[in-house]
């Protein structure tokens, strides 16, 4: 059996030394003329999101920890990206991998996951993914992967070439090289937790800003100093957002939290669509918004640097959703207000 694992882990250590880094470029904004601003492109992977590396260390933690066995089937609680990228993994193991998902999950994420030989079990809405995940893990004697329990300590925050590493590496030539904020959204909350562990541990004297769409307790948890809030809605923007303080949730290592509109998210990768060319997901738009907003308030204050956030996926999952301007209007409502400000931005 240590023999299996032993070659489990070879597989996926492998795997991660044929992948070449992901690209950090700089966006071209007139305005921001004593402000660089950079996007980490995590769509690049080749389960295609950030969710990647993610669903690496989740694997390998289970392996390490002796979880994983042979002919052990996976479980995970996810309707999107992070199912995809475990179902990548468990294909390249030998592993069955089951994704509990709402029966409103897009077809075209199914897809995906089943490409990688995943099969799907439904239920009828989100809060009920994790009970079912446990209630099925034990049903068949699998191993529930549990994301949100699991995603801030399965990632070495050291280093080891982790997102946070990655980024002040890539930075290193840039004229601001130690960025002065680093903006990212959660969903577990694990690459948060990573990124912020790290600036700590290396000293750097950059902040960490978290930003959070509408129906999500992470902000108002922060905000109020109650990690047990919760609250009574689900998150429009996929793959962040959660209705409860997950467990990878680090809000000690979080410098600032920001509330950012949903329509505000959508508004801005439609936006950035026109500066890049490329489509990319709405928890992007999200990151992005932020983003500006720290680069704005720098601006105001006189201040100059660097300030990063991450493309986290493709929005070519999206079309019928995000970018779908009946879908948008009907479930997000109008996003023009806010193309308006942000065109202002490329104003010379």
């Amino acid at each position: 059996m240590r023999n299996w694992i032993k070659q489990a882990i070879g597989q996926i250590e492998a795997d991660a030394h044929r992948s070449a880094d992901t690209h950090l470029f700089r966006l071209d904004i007139p305005k921001l003329s004593r402000v660089h601003l950079y996007l980490k492109d995590e769509s690049t992977h080749p389960t295609g999101s950030l969710k990647h590396r993610l669903a690496r260390s989740l694997f390998l933690y289970a392996l390490v920890n002796g979880k994983l066995h042979q002919g052990t089937t996976i479980i995970e609680a996810s309707s999107g990206s992070t199912a995809v990228s475990e179902a990548y993994f468990a294909k390249m193991i030998g592993l069955p991998f089951v994704a509990v998902m709402p029966r409103s999950t897009a077809r075209s994420k199914i897809q995906q996951i089943e490409h990688y030989g995943g099969r799907c079990h439904y239920v009828n809405s989100a809060p009920e993914m994790h009970g079912a995940a446990i209630a099925l893990a034990a049903e068949i004697d699998g191993y529930f992967m549990d994301q949100f329990m699991y995603a801030e300590r399965a990632t070495d925050w050291r280093g080891n070439n982790n997102i946070a590493e990655s980024i002040f590496h890539q930075m290193e030539r840039e004229p601001w090289a130690v960025p002065a904020a680093i903006v990212m959204s959660a969903g577990t909350g694990g690459t948060s937790a990573t990124i912020g562990r790290y600036i700590r541990y290396k000293g750097y004297d950059t902040r960490l800003v978290v930003v959070d769409p509408e129906n999500s307790a992470f902000y108002e948890s922060y905000i109020r100093n109650d990690r047990n809030y919760e609250c009574d809605a689900s998150s429009r923007i996929e793959g962040i957002g959660r209705p409860k303080v997950e467990y990878s949730f680090q809000p000690d290592v979080v410098d600032e939290m920001m509330l950012v509109p949903d329509a505000a998210s959508i508004a801005t990768v439609l936006w950035l669509e026109k500066i890049i060319r490329r489509k990319a997901g709405a928890s992007t738009g999200t990151n992005l918004w932020g983003a500006l907003s720290v680069a704005e308030q720098m601006m105001r204050d006189d201040s100059v640097g660097s300030v990063v956030t991450l493309l986290c996926d493709s929005g070519e999952r999206y079309l019928d959703t995000y970018y779908n301007p009946d879908w948008v209007a009907e479930n997000i409502g109008d996003v023009r207000p806010y193309l308006e400000q942000l065109d202002g931005w490329l104003a010379t």
